[in-house]
């Protein structure tokens, strides 16, 4: 039996089964190894003791993120100016505190499972998981990168999405790795019903894939993303600024054939204030001209109470301003600046000192829709993205992921924004600096893209549609409170009893 094993087998084989987790996401994208690895990951807490638990879980966080989000480092190091052995250490700080969220949940597991011998696998351990899950992903302003439920986008359980979110994915996903747990395990007939169990899930997420929740509503129109391909060592040289506001007229006059143009975050590297006369007023006035709306990135400051936002604007029939209301601590602003004193001069990098915008919704008007937007983070967070619904005819997200150079980055946020099309039920248009831009159908289909690190447009016929799937009403209300109910079910003593079969 894995409950048998030393100790730092066990740690070792966690760390593997976290490294394995990895090949589920993008680019990998081997959907299906999720389960076994969640399975792993139980085998190996249950029996344990919770400190055992603990450092089994860490041990799976780690394997997780350490090849996961290595990433990181990239944007500390070669764009960030930070020395190489710090940006090193801040990265590994990271990578072992996020795992100990992994720790947690598995101290839990072992502790609400000790003695169950199906509760464990089938209640506590898919709600402990989702639970830890959830609570990284808004705890400290949250770090949700690598929830599993992201893994299953071609998989029958996105029919979840529209319904639960992503953490219902998750939940699910434990659940499935909790019944192979007890297929392999048990015998009799509760293998037999895990077996059903199984094929009884998947089935209902085939079924609900089926399930249009939102519909057309308009007339369709046709839409451009816009990537540059600006190096970020580049981005913010003076000597190359108007060589990058070059290159987007020149994409963007190629495509003056589209009703709406997006360029990617901060495309143009100086404050609105500054450009507005001189660039943006002529360029609307060209796009009014030819029929066409532009949403562009732009740093906007308040020359009053002298603060800056990582902004959006439309123009051309109408103008609008969203600013950036979720930020990145340590990209986009410094935590605890003056407890940190030294140490937060290593983390400046241009255009590092934003305030967090103050909407109350996430939404710009561009043309005659209004629309859901997101700022490269923002988007990895379902609960804010699902305030501009049910009004937003569709969804916008600009990012500048060159930060983090030819890794799995881009491509894990990417998927990310496939989910946020599926759980809302809208189309969502993606432009990047330097990769991946795309646009996506209402179910998260990529219908095309610009490659990384390549410049160029993608163009597509885009549908708004109006309506609201279950989750945009729902939130993450239901899968969390599914989690509560399930722990409190595996703690009955009557349930205890009957699943101790």
């Amino acid at each position: 039996m894995i409950s048998g094993l030393p100790l730092a087998v066990r740690v070792l084989l966690a760390a593997a089964g976290g490294g394995l987790a990895v090949l589920a996401f993008a680019p990998f994208s081997f959907h299906l190894v999720a389960i076994p690895a969640l399975a792993l990951f139980y085998a190996l807490v249950s029996g344990s003791r919770p400190r055992e638990g603990l450092l089994i879980g860490w041990g799976f966080g780690i394997g997780l993120m350490g090849f996961g989000i290595f990433w990181i480092r990239i944007s500390l190091n070669e764009y960030g100016n930070m020395a190489p052995w710090l940006a090193y250490l801040m990265t590994a700080l990271l990578m072992v505190a996020m795992a100990l969220y992994y720790g947690i949940a598995g101290a839990l597991t072992a502790r609400l499972g000790a003695g169950a011998r199906l509760s464990g696998p089938l209640l506590a351990f898919p709600a402990v998981w989702v639970l830890t899950e959830w609570l990284r992903g808004w705890f400290f302003t949250g770090f949700p990168w690598l929830t599993i439920g992201y893994t299953q986008l071609e998989t029958p359980l996105a029919g979840l999405a529209p319904i639960a979110g992503v953490y219902g994915i998750s939940l699910v996903l434990a659940l499935c790795a909790g019944l192979l747990w007890c297929l392999i395990r048990r015998r009799g007939r509760v293998r037999y019903a895990a077996l059903a169990g199984l094929g009884l899930i998947w089935l209902a997420g085939t079924a609900l894939r089926g399930v249009e929740w939102t519909e057309p509503t308009g007339q369709g129109f046709r839409a451009t993303v816009v990537q540059a391909n600006i190096p970020q060592s580049l981005k913010w040289d003076p000597d190359t600024y108007i060589s990058s506001l070059r290159t987007y007229l020149e994409l963007t006059r190629a495509s003056w054939n589209s009703d709406l143009i997006l360029w990617p975050e901060t495309a143009i590297p100086d404050y609105l204030h500054q450009v507005r006369y001189a660039f943006i007023r002529p360029l609307a006035e060209e796009a009014r001209q030819q029929g066409a709306e532009l949403v562009i990135g732009i740093p906007v400051m308040d020359p009053e109470a002298r603060l800056s936002f990582n902004g959006l604007i439309s123009t051309g029939t109408s103008e609008d301003v969203y600013r950036k209301r979720h930020l990145v601590p340590f990209g986009e602003f410094i935590p605890f600046r003056d407890w940190l004193g030294p140490l937060a001069r290593a983390f400046e990098v241009p255009m590092s000192d934003f305030s967090a915008g103050t909407a109350p919704r996430p939404l710009l008007r561009v043309g005659k829709h209004p629309v859901g937007v997101s700022i490269c983070y923002e988007d990895v967070f379902p609960a804010e993205v699902v305030e501009a619904l049910p009004e937003a005819a569709y969804l916008i997200n600009v990012s500048n992921d060159a930060w983090f150079g030819d890794s799995p980055a881009p491509h894990q946020h990417l998927e990310m924004a496939r989910m946020r099309a599926l759980e809302n039920g809208r189309w969502l248009l993606r432009s990047t600096n330097t990769g991946i831009s795309a646009i996506l159908d209402h179910r998260g289909k990529v219908l095309g893209r610009v490659p990384l690190f390549e410049r160029g447009t993608f163009s597509a016929e885009v549908q708004p549609r109006r309506g609201a799937t279950p989750f945009v009403y729902l939130e993450n209300r239901l899968t969390i409170g599914l989690a509560f109910l399930m722990l409190v079910i595996s703690r009955l003593p009557v349930a205890r009893r009957r699943l101790a079969a």
